[in-house]
């Protein structure tokens, strides 16, 4: 009868890091079971709880119950842990949501002297079960792949990023920790955890879509890695209380891997969600090591500038995860401790593109499908047959263009001749072809040649008349420029013209490569702007953004004297523009 009663009695436990993206997973599945009563523990002052959630309404009721209840705890500071864990049975120990990476010295303190301390107060406060939710990068190095790997992989002499560091020393404390003054540990690595509230996984490849980045793949794509989905590790955890209350020997001090069973190419993954979400999916592939070269480049320039608003070791982590093979074998987690998945990953990833509902975007192919809507490029070329030819809306017609256009070109300037030659010559063959043409009979062998009326060769008197307007405009305005330069006393207009000068200078000697790129471009960069607008875009922002900053910290860094020339000079030619537009008013 007293086994009965202690079995239908609530057991208490504690979430540390209760309000963090697994955090409230656990919260959620511990409340619903029904035998427990949750301390929900982490760094915010209060309970903040989302009306709309369907969580947080019932931890609104549970606390509304008594059966939950909130503490403010600083994993700093030991005797809040205290009384937050003091009179409970169980202790979850979840992450924290506002761990600050790019802080290092922070993060020491929180995850690995934040460990020591939730331990050392689990031993005084007689707490039995401990459980750690750590992760599969405690094994991974950053640089060798992992295939079906089990608990018995080392941890790595080195790491790529600290935040793994960090959580390995956790970690290792935690299961050391095991079988001192009654306390039972153990702990669980979750490989790639995603779901609905992902701050992370998810997050960064949608940010990195929204920028036009994710469209490259970084190495082979061939790399297989393993997904957890957030309620499974929440059920694992679970699991694992229950199997340290049963079976102390085969689980305490030890550590499980814990996947979705379901391994499978890790851009595949990337592509189901981006793809539901309305992104392209990744297509071009990028060399791992270049990537790494790009990013250490990234780094430096950041460095080198004074930046503090990167993390590189963020990224650094995420462009391991893309280009290793990562895959864990769950058979210890499966036998000691009872764990199955609980959610699918097909049903996992749709459940987690439905959270983030608020991120589509309208597919490319339906923005390009609506002949309504114009491109920039196509508004740019003034939506008329010249637009039609650059964007080769018609590839014979465009083709026929370009054709021409290589051919005159190589006879004006790749055939070795003067220029004045080359008109020559070829106003000699239209001369001869037209006259040609003219003697001909109207029908020769049954075909019939169409004449050419002489109105074809006319033109019209106001097309005459606009174009000498036009030259008298143009010629007067130089006289206008050659009387200021005169006067000796406009030194910007001076420089502005001298400058222009030698821009033809330089252009007379290389006019051939001028125009050779210039038709090449023509032909081919308005098109590939039209199929890559918003990720070309989405770098000219970037890189704008970048230059602007770089703009801003060298005027921070100018000596006094430099920076006073310069605001003296903008507000010099400032008000020069304003006495210049109201003498024209």
């Amino acid at each position: 009868m007293e086994e009965r009663l202690t079995e239908l009695t609530p057991k208490t436990c504690v979430v540390l890091g209760g309000r963090g993206f697994l955090g409230k997973s656990l919260v959620h599945r511990l409340l619903r079971l029904g035998k427990w009563i949750v301390r929900v523990a982490d760094s915010a002052h209060s309970l903040q709880l989302d009306s709309s959630s369907e969580s947080d309404s019932l931890l609104s009721q549970a606390v509304a119950s008594a059966r939950a209840s909130y503490h403010q705890v600083d994993l700093r500071d030991f005797s809040q842990i205290v009384r937050a864990i003091e009179g409970s049975s169980v202790v979850f120990y979840m992450d924290f949501g506002d761990l600050q990476r790019d802080d290092i010295c922070n993060c020491y303190l929180i995850m690995v002297q934040g460990a020591k301390n939730v331990i050392n107060a689990c031993r005084e406060c007689k707490v039995r079960r401990l459980i750690y939710n750590s992760s599969a990068d405690v094994v991974f190095d950053g640089l060798h792949d992992i295939n079906n790997g089990d608990e018995t992989l080392r941890y790595p002499w080195k790491y790529m990023d600290s935040t793994s560091d960090f959580r390995a020393q956790a970690e290792a404390l935690v299961l050391f920790a095991n079988d001192i003054d009654g306390l039972l540990t153990c702990a669980l690595r979750p490989s790639n955890v995603f779901g609905p509230g992902d701050t992370q996984l998810v997050s960064f490849f949608v940010n990195l879509a929204k920028s036009g980045w994710a469209k490259f793949i970084i190495g082979s794509g061939e790399n297989m890695s393993d997904f957890t989905y957030a309620e499974n590790v929440t059920h694992a955890h679970i699991c694992a209380e229950e199997a340290l209350d049963f079976q102390m020997a085969s689980v305490a001090g030890k550590a499980f891997f814990i996947t979705n069973l379901e391994p499978m190419k890790f851009w595949e993954f990337v592509s189901l969600i981006l793809e539901n979400l309305g992104y392209p999916r990744p297509s071009i592939k990028v060399p791992s090591r270049m990537a790494w070269y790009i990013l250490l480049l990234v780094k430096w320039m950041h460095e080198k500038l004074g930046f503090r608003n990167y993390n590189h070791s963020v990224s650094a982590h995420y462009v391991q995860l893309a280009s290793r093979s990562r895959t864990f074998n769950c058979t210890a987690a499966q036998k000691h401790i009872g764990y199955s998945p609980v959610v699918s990953l097909e049903e996992g990833v749709t459940l987690t593109i439905e959270s983030l509902s608020h991120l589509t975007k309208e597919s490319c192919h339906e923005k390009y499908i609506d002949c309504n809507e114009q491109s920039k490029v196509e508004k740019l070329l003034g939506s008329g047959e010249v637009a039609d030819i650059l964007l080769w809306r018609d590839e014979k017609k465009t083709f026929t263009y370009f054709l021409a256009l290589f051919l005159l070109f190589h006879w004006f300037f790749l055939s070795g001749r003067t220029f004045i030659s080359s008109t020559a010559t070829i106003l000699l063959l239209i001369s001869v072809i037209l006259f040609g043409f003219g003697i001909i009979s109207s029908k020769i062998a049954g075909f019939t040649f169409q004449r050419m009326s002489s109105s074809c060769f006319e033109i019209s008197e106001t097309a005459v008349k606009d174009s000498i307007t036009t030259l008298a405009c143009l010629w007067n305005k130089g006289v206008r420029h050659l009387q200021a330069l005169a006067h000796g006393e406009d030194w910007s207009n001076f420089l502005k013209v001298a400058a222009s000068l030698y821009f033809l200078k330089f252009l007379s000697q290389s006019l051939s490569v001028v125009i050779g790129i210039a038709l090449v471009y023509a032909f081919t960069a308005f098109f590939v702007y039209e199929q890559y607008e918003s990720e070309i875009d989405g770098f000219a922002k970037v890189l704008f953004n970048s230059i602007k900053e770089s703009m801003e910290l060298l005027a921070r860094n100018l000596p006094a004297t430099a920076s006073s020339f310069l605001r003296n000079y903008d507000r010099f030619h400032g008000n020069k523009e304003t006495a210049v537009v109201k003498h024209q008013r």
